[in-house]
């Protein structure tokens, strides 16, 4: 379905004008972005199309011109005019001033509310510019309600995908228990060691429980 089939009151332009970006979909902002479609597919296909290929908005928001030119549809000028949106966002992101990081309790109170309410074992990365501060965390595996699985090179490929100058590890215990487990201490020094290899240190590992967390750095395992 083209724009101009929509009844005006649909329209993403005339609901973003009347009711701002918030009710908008991501695809319906993506279309005003693109501005037109092409012959065969509507402006807002394309962005279904865009959304698809890439899996995500930080994805999207990531891509080179040429990896945004291999769906069809999109050229340069389409391109290009998706790369400036993205680069006017990380521009104001950098004005932002950034949170420090540079205690557990700190950390603990970032992402608490992201991991506390957890059903199974998440595992989140959060990353520090070479003055502590908060660059970027993400959420980089999900096990059962018992078992999470790290990989290191996973992790260590989006701290250097971010240009991270350190990492603090995070992940919960749904069993509201946050006392680490063999295998959590195993798995930090395999990730300590790692870090000192491509040059990124892994500051902490945070084990959030029920209201209460632990860090390994404060228990001697990380020196």
């Amino acid at each position: 379905m083209g724009m101009k089939t929509l009844p005006p009151e649909e329209r993403p332009r005339e609901r973003l004008a009347r009711y701002g970006g918030d009710v908008l979909s991501t695809i319906e902002l993506l279309a005003i972005l693109l501005g037109n479609g092409t012959k065969n597919r509507s402006v807002l296909q394309l962005s279904s199309d865009l959304l698809s290929h890439f899996g995500s908005v930080k994805a999207l928001s990531e891509a080179s011109l040429e990896q945004l030119k291999e769906v069809k549809g999109v050229g340069t000028a389409k391109g290009v005019q998706l790369l400036a949106a993205f680069s006017l966002h990380s521009r104001i992101e950098e004005e932002k001033p950034r949170q420090m990081l540079d205690q557990p309790e700190k950390i603990y109170h970032l992402i608490r509310a992201d991991l506390s309410i957890q059903k199974t074992e998440m595992l989140m990365v959060i990353m520090r510019d070479v003055r502590s501060c908060l660059i970027h965390r993400e959420i980089l595996s999900v096990g059962t309600l018992t078992e999470l699985v790290m990989h290191p090179r996973e992790i260590f490929h989006a701290a250097i995908r971010q240009r991270a100058h350190s990492i603090v590890i995070a992940h919960n215990h749904p069993s509201g228990d946050p006392t680490p487990s063999t295998r959590d201490i195993e798995m930090t020094q395999v990730l300590v060691a790692a870090g000192k290899v491509v040059g990124i240190e892994v500051f902490d590992h945070i084990i959030i429980g029920k209201n209460t967390f632990i860090s390994l750095r404060e228990k001697g395992v990380i020196v």
